[in-house]
Order: structure tokens, then sequence, then C-alpha cells
């Protein structure tokens, strides 16, 4: 559980990093406009906002292609387990089902941001669709431990992932407030929408943990595979 603790605290950095990834749902268009970023309110008024803007942080993802695949593969990987799940402990149901909303919440957020930009999915996206689903089928298969220690593996990358998404605006913000600037809206939305879905994917594993993921035999080989498939998922959608 320190785990979990750690990546919710989320400290502001003290330094700035341009040059590492972030946003890897959105489209590297958005992130390229010079006035994505920073307003500058050192001469502006105490009742507005002034309009000029300094140029955003180079921050353009290595990758142009977004990832919000990620969030279909885990509403599919809930839907494959629930059957499996449900029929030998029925006490679940209410459970996963919470968990397969929330999950379907945050596609449906990550689907609009990228409808909205004109975003191409990754090439990747048919090929994740279906290591998603037998992900969910064969560990819902091997009982509600692996389940649960597929969830937990699952929600500790992407919780990890966006972790580092959110340290990355808090820098942007930590560096415009020393220059008299401060973040336009839209990364503000941004840096609120990351922070609940982060809080909502540790949240499922919290609830991973306490219905006996690290039970799961074998549970660190099933656990290290899904982890270390998770973080190649991520790094080839973004070349992809």
């Amino acid at each position: 559980m320190k785990t979990v603790t750690a990546l919710r605290r989320c400290p502001l950095p003290h330094s700035y990093r341009p040059t590492s990834p972030v946003f890897d749902f959105l489209a590297p268009s958005t992130l390229r406009q010079s006035c994505r970023g920073y307003k500058s309110t050192a001469n502006a008024p105490f009742w507005g906002k002034s309009h000029d803007a300094s140029p955003a942080p180079d921050s353009t993802p290595s990758s142009s292609k977004p990832k919000y695949a990620g969030e279909l593969a885990a509403t599919l990987i809930y839907k494959a387990q629930t059957p499996q799940v449900v029929r030998s402990h029925p006490h679940l149901r209410p459970l996963m089902k919470h968990m397969y909303d929330q999950e379907a919440g945050h596609f449906s957020t990550f689907n609009q941001m990228v409808a909205k930009h004109q975003v191409r999915p990754t090439a990747m996206y048919p090929i994740w669709e279906v290591a998603a689903t037998f992900l969910g089928w064969s560990t819902g298969a091997m009982g509600r431990e692996a389940a649960m220690a597929c969830t937990e593996a699952v929600e500790t990358e992407i919780g990890s992932h966006y972790n580092e998404q959110v340290r990355e605006i808090l820098s942007w913000q930590a560096e415009a407030e020393r220059r008299g600037e401060e973040l336009d809206d839209e990364l503000k939305d941004m840096l609120a929408t990351f922070r609940r879905i982060r809080d909502e994917e540790l949240e499922h594993l919290d609830h991973a943990v306490e219905n006996d993921a690290k039970e799961a035999r074998p549970y660190d080989p099933l656990v290290s595979v899904i982890r270390l498939g998770c973080r190649a998922a991520i790094n080839i959608s973004e070349k992809v």
C-alpha cells in the first residue's frame, strides 16, 4: 500500500523538465500551439487575466499517436472478467460494475478529447482490443484472485502513468508562477481531469488488494508479466 500512497502524493517538482514526453492521449497539434500554455498575469489587473500569452513549454511527445485505447482496453478487461468472477462470487457484481462504469467514463472522456483534436488512434488499436479481451478472460478463468491481481498490475502502471502527467503539468505551473504567469484554462481542466482519473484508477487498485489480489497463484510472475505488458503497450503506442 506504500506504492499507492506515494502515487497519490504527487509533490510539486522543483525543476522544470521541458523534454519529458507528456499528454500521450492528445494530438501533437494541440501541444504545438504557441499560445497553448501560459498566460501572463504580471501586469494584469486583479479583476481579470491578461490575454498576452507566453509560448508553452516544448512538450510534444516522442510519438504523435494517442493512447486513449488504453482506457478502452480497461473496459474490455472488466467486461471479459465479470461473468466468470460473479458466477462464483455474486457479491462482487456491484464492485465489478462500479469499476467497469468508471473505466467506461474514462474512455468517454478521452474519446471526446481525441475527437475534438482530430487524432488518429494508434495503429495497434485492434491488437490491444484482442489482447485486453484475452487478458480479462484468461485471468477471470483463473479465479477471483487472479482477476484482482490483474487489476492490481494494470492499475499500478496506469496510476503511475497518470501521476507522471500530473507532475509534468504541476512543473509547468510552478515555472509559470515563477515568471508571473499562469496556465491556461484548458491545462487547468486537464490537470483536474488527470487527477480525478488517476485517483479512480488507484481506487481500483485498492479494491483489488482488498479482494485478495495477492493470494493469486502464481502471484509474482502473473503481476510482473502484466505490468511488463502494460509498459510495452504504452511505449509501442507512442511510436506506432
